[in-house]
């Protein structure tokens, strides 16, 4: 089973709905999950908010906050949560590459996640020479980071 067959089993088996919010990885987290059998039963959507305007109008992710950090992947799963009430979400934001940006390396990379009112982010070091497989290792740890926050949610439901 891959991780967005698991995504989906999670989802369903506590029968919640998620969603993403994302900018380095311009929708291909919400790609990878809408093309889940069975997802219009656990996917909600996503919002690609790629510039630091965008995460503020439709996240609340406030304009002076380093999109390349932990606050702003928090700010966004927490705001994409929000905006289409679910129950987890998932968020990606950092630098792709070629070139550094804003003092940060290529391959520095944030994935938030939401979960009821619990937030997190963690912080990601991806080796590439180009953006495309940045894109592609920041996709994949985000749908990682989704299943393990689902998972968790069916272990608290458990205790």
């Amino acid at each position: 089973m891959d991780v967005t067959e698991r995504i989906g089993e999670l989802a369903m088996d506590a029968g919640i709905r998620v969603a993403a919010a994302e900018s380095l990885t311009g929708g291909q987290v919400c790609t990878a999950l809408g093309a889940t059998p069975g997802a219009s039963d656990w996917f909600a959507g996503g919002v690609v908010a790629y510039t630091i305007e965008t995460k503020n109008l439709v996240l609340g992710v406030h304009l002076d906050i380093d999109p390349c950090s932990a606050e702003c992947a928090r700010t966004m799963a927490a705001g994409v949560r929000d905006a289409l009430e679910v129950d987890a979400a998932v968020a990606t934001t950092g630098v792709g590459g070629p070139d550094p940006q804003d003092g940060h390396a290529p391959g520095t990379v944030f994935i938030g996640w939401a979960r009821g009112s619990h937030v997190g982010a963690r912080e990601f070091s991806f080796e590439g020479d180009d953006p495309e497989q940045i894109v592609e290792a920041s996709t994949r740890a985000a749908l990682e980071m989704l299943a393990e926050i689902l998972d968790g949610m069916s272990e608290d439901e458990d205790r």
